[in-house]
């Protein structure tokens, strides 16, 4: 199973992401983590496009077919990169579960998104305003919806595991 993750920054979706993986046991790919990494290496200088999402793409093909399941975390904010990942998963037949996370308090989100610290060396993490004015294309097809909104990371793994147990199968 490919668990791909979408949301804007500070709804908690790498939060619930990282623990549902640890749950599940799953192989966890986190686009921050690896965009900060290639930044930060020699060949880094200049913009990264989709470079960190292509990567994710080939290490998440790579595990799908080893039978693992894979957790995939970013923002995902537009339908190309979503629509990339469904062909991962078709590619490695492995089922396919996409996953917004939102924070419908818009107040806590900013909140969130004002108060949150970097857990990755050396990245920057985005203003209110970047994250307000970020282009996030609206979903145009069946997904699990998590609203963080007054909601715990442990509720909202739940409420994920219980809506993963009748996720639709392809």
């Amino acid at each position: 199973m490919l668990v791909i993750f979408a949301g804007l920054p500070g709804t908690g979706k790498s939060s619930i992401a990282r623990e549902l993986a640890r749950q599940l046991d799953a192989v966890y790919l986190r686009i921050d983590s690896i965009e900060q990494a290639i930044l930060s290496s020699p060949a880094g200088a200049g913009t990264l496009d989709d470079t960190g999402y292509r990567v994710a793409n080939a290490v998440a093909e790579d595990n799908l077919r080893l039978g693992r399941i894979v957790i995939a975390d970013s923002v995902n904010p537009i339908r190309i990169s979503r629509d990339a990942w469904l062909e991962v998963a078709r590619r490695a037949n492995a089922t396919p579960v996409e996953i917004e996370v939102t924070c419908s308090d818009r107040e806590q989100h900013r909140h969130r998104v004002e108060t949150r610290v970097a857990d990755i060396a050396g990245a920057r993490l985005p203003t209110w305003q970047e994250v307000a004015s970020r282009e996030y294309d609206a979903w145009d097809r069946e997904h699990i919806v998590i609203d963080t909104a007054g909601q715990s990371v442990s509720e909202s793994v739940q409420q994920l595991r219980e809506a993963l147990r009748v996720a639709p199968r392809p």
